[in-house]
């Protein structure tokens, strides 16, 4: 019975990690479709905003798709570029839902550190199960 009650936690927190996963990705994607935006917005080809990045034309087009994560330094360089800082690129809402968004991306950011610390918990009654059978 605990090991079915131990099996059922895993796989709630296994959807739970499916979940934060697929909201990562709509928000690379939205981010990826805003810069396609803002490059619209200026007129500018992919080639054009590869160059002042420095890098390839397909990966400039995974970044627009959504496809490939960008770490800090390549959102500043972005951000840069098309003249905002990197809340203002990063933001979906307007100003009047700012206050709401930041208390959802806490509210966020809140779950997930409980769903790490259940994680953590579980593999540590996994481990004692193990240990327990050893003996």
């Amino acid at each position: 019975n605990k090991k079915l009650s131990f099996d059922v936690q895993i796989s709630l927190l296994h959807h739970s990690r499916i979940n934060i996963l697929t909201r990562k990705t709509n928000l690379m994607q939205t981010l990826g479709k805003k810069i396609r935006l803002l490059r619209h917005q200026k007129s500018w080809s992919q080639e054009d905003v590869s160059k002042q990045l420095g890098i390839s034309i397909p990966a400039f087009s995974k970044i627009e798709t959504g496809i490939t994560d960008i770490n800090l330094s390549r959102l500043e360089q972005i951000a840069k570029l098309f003249e905002l800082t990197v809340v203002q690129l990063l933001s979906t809402h307007g100003d009047e839902d700012q206050e709401t968004y930041n208390m959802e991306v806490n509210n966020l950011n809140l779950k997930l550190h409980e769903r790490e610390s259940e994680l953590i918990d579980l593999q540590k009654k996994l481990i004692d199960l193990y240990e327990v059978r050893k003996y």
